[in-house]
């Protein structure tokens, strides 16, 4: 069971869940989920076949300013998650471990 994010909900992997939610614990500040579980079938998904939002174990997290992405991205890497996608207004994270491991990109 998590505090802030309910599996139901995303229709996500429950551990990724628990992972997640420890960070947004440890953040203090909302994790806004712009992008969570994606269908085969969703536009995305078409266009990135091996996304692991289908998987269910990837989320974007908006972030529209500095301080608010200071905050999400060293949470996500004190609680161990360490494939991390940083963009303008929002971050991946994902726990996929068919991928390779300890990369940040940007988009």
């Amino acid at each position: 069971m998590t505090k802030y994010f309910k599996e139901v909900e995303y229709k996500m992997d429950v551990d990724f869940l628990v992972k997640l939610d420890k960070a947004r614990e440890f953040a203090k500040v909302p994790f806004v989920i712009n992008s969570a579980y994606r269908s085969p079938e969703h536009k995305e998904s078409i266009k990135n076949p091996t996304s692991s939002h289908i998987k269910g174990l990837a989320v974007d997290i908006k972030t529209t300013d500095s301080r608010t992405r200071y905050k999400v991205l060293n949470a996500l890497m004190q609680v161990g998650f360490n494939r991390i996608g940083i963009a303008d207004t929002f971050i991946h994270v994902d726990d996929d471990k068919d991928k390779s491991q300890q990369v940040i990109w940007t988009y």
